[in-house]
This record gives structure tokens, sequence and C-alpha cells, in this order.
């Protein structure tokens, strides 16, 4: 059997919100993940709605199998692991938390990534995205060294003649490279620990704090997060799409990351 995957389909909406089935502001699609949550897992009724559910975005699931380009992999087994992810994230979706499709994203990814273990990139991440994680990560090792711990995101960025949102960058883009694990290879205490807030970011599959923290972002925001690094599009071709200038988009980026930096931080003390 071919292993060749067939014609790409065509793309979920851009916007989730603007998706008919899976769209936030849907009142019929929250009322059933509500009535989800609310019954026995033992009800028929529960596995009927579960179903219903799952195949209504099962085509997520199949064009996010298709941003994975591996040889040997045939289509069908990708979409396979893609629907696991996707009834993952039925499953542990929260109406009231926003945008199932902000939570559901980095939920398949995760598990697609997961498939992929012992590979490199297993995500599209734009070549200009893994060459900074090669820099940020060297520069990391070197400046360690000199300083005798590990260094923090603005000496770093002052180091390698970067800005901190470049910084903040390449360590997200860590996150779409399978075996990477910040914190597992720095053991300084939290306070001294290079970016330990970044380094929790970096960690996707965290699903359960990412996922939520990214639905409750703004519309905008949710839509230009998952197009940098869930897609791969690059400053200005997210430009292009949301119809704001590329200066807008890195300034929102780097708010943005920001923000679900701290709030991870936040999340992560608090647990």
């Amino acid at each position: 059997m071919s292993t060749t995957p067939g014609p790409a389909a065509p793309e979920p909406a851009e916007h989730p919100a603007e998706d008919e089935k899976g769209g936030k502001g849907t009142d019929a699609n929250v009322e059933r993940f509500r009535a989800l949550a609310e019954l026995d897992p033992d009800d028929p009724k529960r596995a009927a709605l579960r179903g219903d559910l799952v195949a209504d975005h099962v085509d997520l699931a199949r064009n996010l199998a298709r941003k994975f380009d591996r040889r040997g992999d045939q289509l069908e087994d990708l979409v396979q692991v893609a629907t696991i992810g996707l009834i993952k994230a039925v499953d542990r979706f929260e109406a009231d938390r926003g945008n199932f499709y902000a939570f559901a994203i980095p939920t398949i990814m995760g598990e697609l990534r997961r498939h992929f273990r012992d590979t490199g990139w297993a995500v599209r991440v734009p070549r200009q995205l893994k060459e900074l994680h090669v820099t940020v990560a060297a520069g990391r090792n070197e400046l360690s060294q000199k300083l005798g711990r590990a260094p923090k995101p603005s000496e770093l960025a002052d180091h390698l003649g970067l800005t901190k949102e470049q910084v903040y960058e390449a360590l997200v883009a860590s996150a779409a490279k399978q075996g990477t694990s910040l914190d597992a290879r720095l053991a300084e205490p939290a306070g001294d620990r290079f970016g330990y807030e970044d380094d929790r970011l970096a960690e996707v599959d965290n699903r359960r704090a990412l996922g939520p923290l990214i639905a409750e972002l703004p519309e905008r925001e949710q839509k230009i997060i998952v197009l940098r690094f869930f897609r791969g599009l690059s400053q200005a071709d997210i430009a292009r799409r949301v119809g704001v200038s590329q200066m807008q988009v890195s300034r929102l980026l780097a708010k943005t990351l920001e923000r679900l930096r701290a709030a991870l931080g936040e999340d992560t003390l608090a647990g």
C-alpha cells in the first residue's frame, strides 16, 4: 500500500470563531459539551453524544495529521493518532473555558508528537525558528558555563544580541521538537533556572495547562498563536491573514507570549 499522503484536504476554518460546528459562540455546540460533562460515564446517551462531537470535528484531526511530513507513515495511521487526540480533547474540554478549537489543536498535535517520540522535528516549524532554537540552545550552554548558573532570558538575549521576544519564540518553537524538555536538562532551583516559566511553556504536551490558557486569549491573539506555532506561518504571512502590519504581529506575539508565560508560571506554582 502506498505511504504517500493524498492531496491536502481543505484547511479547517481559519478562525475557530467562524466554524459552524466548533466555533466560539455556537450556543448549540456549547450546550452539547455541557451536557456531555453532566451525563454519567455509563449513560448510553453520553457515548452517543461523545461520538457525535468527535464525528463533527474529525476533519480537524485529519487536517492536522496532514501537517506532519513523515515518510513511511500512512496518512490513515496518522489520522487515527490525531483522532485519539481529538477524543481526549472532547473528553477534557470545559465548555465555559472558551473556544474548542483553541483547546483541541494543541491536544491533537501533542498526540501526534508522541507518535514520533524518537524523531526530530515532528511539526513543520519554519527554518528561521529552527535556527533560532539552535542559536538560543547553544548560547544558553555557553553562558551557563561562563556564569556558573543558568542565564535569565534577558541575559541570554543580551549575550546573543537578540530580543527577549526572540528568546521566547525559540523556547516555544522547541515545543515542536521531540525529546526536548528544558526542565529535564536544568537542575537549578526554580528561582535561578533560565526561563522557568518559559520551560513550562515549552512543554506543550501539558495540554490541560496550555489549551485552556490559549482558549482564554482574545480571538485575534488565539489566531496568531495558532498560526505561528501550530501551523508554522511566518510573521509576514500572519500579518496578511489577520489584516494587520508585521510590526503589529510582532508586538502582539511578544505580549501574548509574556501573558502565557506568566500564566503558566502562576499555575505551576499554585499546583
